[in-house]
């Protein structure tokens, strides 16, 4: 006899019946590899920050395979966040606010990838798995630090693979030229 569940309509099937669409990967591990927060100009910057500052932010994601005869990858998600006083109307050179650098790890398994799917999960999917757990601790240590929280939006994996393989490309291009 199986139970039933009032609040699921008969016609959804059972888990067991439904399709398996699962990426081949198991997420072992996720840590914080390195974190670091800078504020250069401590305590001037605090009563001197007139204006919002102008934050940038860069990323990159790498991926190096831990085990050799076994699919085990550690992939980092790289991030720099970078904040720097607006233009001065006294035209002096903007300073410093704050800088933070967060080296966000995961270990992970692939389970019998095919060859063609290895670096799209490492370097799109994983990413995109662990960026939540990243862009908090991005927005925690600003706002800890004293300044308002820097709330990442969310990222095309996609796109910056496509940029970095393009850049990849264009470099093995520019060497064989040069050889």
């Amino acid at each position: 006899m199986t139970e039933s569940n009032p609040n699921i309509p008969e016609d959804v099937p059972a888990m067991e019946d439904a399709p398996s669409h699962a990426l081949p990967v198991a997420l072992n591990i996720q840590y914080t590899k390195d974190l670091s927060f800078e504020v250069p100009n401590g305590p001037s910057i605090f009563s001197s920050l007139d204006d919002a500052p102008r934050v940038s932010v860069n990323i990159d994601v790498e991926a190096n395979r831990l085990q050799e005869n076994n699919h085990v990858y550690e992939v980092t998600l790289s991030i720099k966040v970078d904040a720097v006083e607006a233009e001065k109307k006294d035209q002096s050179p903007p300073r410093t606010v704050f800088i933070v650098e967060l080296a966000y790890a995961a270990v992970v398994t692939l389970v019998d990838p095919t060859d063609d799917i290895i670096e799209p999960i490492l370097l799109i999917e994983v990413p995109r798995l662990i960026f939540p757990f990243a862009r908090n601790i991005i927005c925690d240590t600003t706002r800890d630090g004293g300044f308002p929280p820097v709330v990442l939006q969310p990222i095309d994996f996609v796109a910056l693979w496509q940029r970095k393989k393009g850049q990849q490309m264009a470099q093995t291009h520019t060497e064989a030229g040069h050889a």
